[in-house]
């Protein structure tokens, strides 16, 4: 057994999230990109890649690990690309997205004499978000150019364009109203380039969501305008597929029974703190009931309240539910605590270690 903590990714649960992302490929013609920023675990690329035409990236270093560790397209997008930085974007994208119409004037000529295809994102000022922190429609929003005029007198620098405007969007039909919005505003504009991404935060792999109307909608929408559509997802393909493996260290009583457990949602999880939400433990059915804490020094380092079938004690084992998307790629090393190492479990059943992290590590992050 691993010492904990650790994550477990799952390559049968993963598995049966690429297979959707294959009947959407296959059924809409949309190419589907891996978006980095919500996972970047490379030791499982080897089997992603077989169901996904590449990556999406926010940063050089992102860029960089989807063309040496992923392969296929390579998409480039940064909310500002610095100086020292933008020609070795450039060397590794295989298409480059600029945020806003200053950062495309500025670099659109290195880009298009290294013969990268350039796009520009959209901003249509609508989205679906439940978080005001994650909206990209919120007031005063720096993500995207909305002006229909400003982008029309830039489209012989645009071959592209990216609108990423849904955040874990389950519901299809808010998904096809948002569409069809961007149309009306931008349509004349959207027959006059090459590709359309429509970015990520589609929950298209959710039970009882419809993939038949979904990609009908996606290949309709890339027949009216000649365009080749990519969709970015993130959760949608490693929703459910990985394990935080916890360890109790500790159990307390004040008014309530408390556990406090080997890893933190501010070193580990990440989201739970920034969106308020509470950890996935199942089944959570038994009779004995705990808050879960982490073991950091925040006083709401808090993972949530279940119930458990058996006391807990020193020694007993937790699984954390949904422990993919934004927790490896955000995980770091608050009050120096052990890193979660990085498992995973094979087809046939085998776990696998793959990254164990130590002291050096914390040193090395450092100065």
């Amino acid at each position: 057994m691993l010492k904990t903590p650790y994550y477990l990714i799952d390559k049968r649960a993963l598995l049966r999230n690429l297979e959707i992302v294959r009947r959407v490929r296959e059924q809409s013609g949309a190419k589907v990109l891996l978006a980095l920023k919500c996972f970047a675990t490379w030791s499982v690329f080897d089997l992603m890649r077989e169901y996904m035409d590449g990556t999406t990236s926010s940063s050089l270093f992102e860029v960089r690990l989807g063309r040496e560790k992923f392969g296929g397209e390579t998409h480039a997008y940064s909310v500002a690309y610095a100086e020292h930085e933008i020609d070795a974007v450039i060397a590794s994208a295989d298409k480059i997205i600029f945020n806003s119409l200053g950062q495309l004037a500025r670099y659109a000529e290195r880009a298009a004499a290294a013969g990268l295809p350039r796009g520009l994102r959209l901003n249509p000022g609508i989205s679906v978000s439940g978080y005001d922190l994650a909206n990209p429609a919120r007031p005063f929003s720096r993500l995207g150019e909305m002006d229909k005029d400003r982008i029309g007198q830039a489209m012989p620098m645009i071959d592209g364009f990216m609108i990423h405007n849904n955040c874990e969007n389950r519901d299809f039909p808010r998904f096809d109203a948002l569409l069809a919005e961007v149309e009306r505003r931008y349509g004349d504009l959207l027959g006059q380039v090459d590709w359309v991404s429509l970015g990520g935060g589609i929950h298209f792999s959710g039970p009882d969501y419809p993939l038949d109307a979904f990609c009908d909608r996606l290949r309709r929408f890339a027949e009216r305008y000649g365009v080749q559509v990519y969709l970015e997802p993130g959760e949608a393909v490693v929703a459910d597929t990985a394990t935080l493996e916890v360890s109790v260290l500790d159990v307390m009583h004040n008014e309530k029974d408390l556990a406090i457990v080997d890893a933190a949602t501010e070193a580990h999880m990440l989201d739970l703190l920034i969106y308020r939400l509470n950890a996935r433990v199942e089944p959570d059915a038994g009779a004995h009931r705990y808050v879960v804490y982490g073991n950091t020094c925040l006083a709401g380092d808090v993972f949530g309240e279940y119930g458990f079938e058996e006391p807990l004690r020193p020694g007993s084992r937790i699984s954390i539910r949904d422990a993919a998307g934004y927790t490896m790629v955000k995980k770091n090393w608050f009050n120096g605590v052990r890193m979660p190492a990085i498992a995973i479990r094979e087809l046939d059943g085998e776990i696998r270690l793959v990254r164990e992290f130590c002291y050096q590590d914390y040193v090395d992050s450092l100065s």
